[in-house]
């Protein structure tokens, strides 16, 4: 379990007519990163810099990386892995990008003012836990419908999407623990009445 950020999120800091644009991002891999910061630089063509901090979690390690993208170095992607893990925020990555306003702000003052717009753009942004879980198509008979629905909402189970065809099938969002309640209910059964089916292992946000 850990946490994160529930939206992506933006803020402005200006300081001696430079603007930096903070952006703060939920991502699960290196390859959202690359694609993320990919479009930033399109987006902001004209800006001189930047600058991100990015941390993952991977089973029992985080895997972290930071840029200064050509600013003096420990002054931009420091300062913003310094905040991330100082809320100890992962799944989560920072873009600041810099328009540079013709006034040199020295080391100091660039290390502050990446702080500053990093710790914007969290502040406006509400803070999730995520913990493994599934999400799972559940197919089964219409006359097992509501008790399966009781079941789901006693047990604070998402219901991610619903279709009616010749039987009902469901994709839920759920955690491990409660996955493996699902499993025992219906193996407790003996009729088997669900016909269940792991279709992606992922995050999800704790309940």
């Amino acid at each position: 379990m850990f946490k994160t950020i529930k939206e992506d999120t933006e803020a402005i800091v200006i300081e001696k007519k430079s603007k930096f644009i903070a952006n703060a991002f939920y991502v699960e891999s290196e390859e959202q990163v690359a694609q993320i910061l990919n479009k930033i630089r399109k987006k902001h063509y004209e800006a001189k810099h930047h600058c991100y901090a990015y941390r993952i979690q991977d089973k029992d390690n985080i895997i972290k990386r930071q840029s200064d993208d050509g600013e003096p170095s420990g002054t931009a992607g420091m300062p913003i892995m310094n905040i991330l893990e100082k809320k100890d925020l992962t799944n989560i990555l920072v873009i600041v990008t810099r328009y540079f306003g013709g006034i040199l702000l020295g080391t100091g003052g660039l290390s502050r003012a990446y702080s500053e717009a990093t710790k914007k753009a969290l502040e406006v942004s509400c803070e999730a836990e995520k913990e493994e879980g599934y999400i799972v198509e559940v197919i089964l008979d219409y006359n097992y419908t509501e008790e399966l629905e009781h079941f789901l909402r006693y047990n604070n189970i998402n219901i991610i999407e619903k279709q009616y065809d010749e039987k009902v099938k469901m994709l839920l969002e759920i955690n491990k623990t409660k996955f493996d309640k699902l499993l025992q209910k219906n193996s407790n059964e003996n009729l088997q009445k669900l016909e269940i089916n792991i279709k992606e292992e992922k995050y999800i946000t704790k309940s």
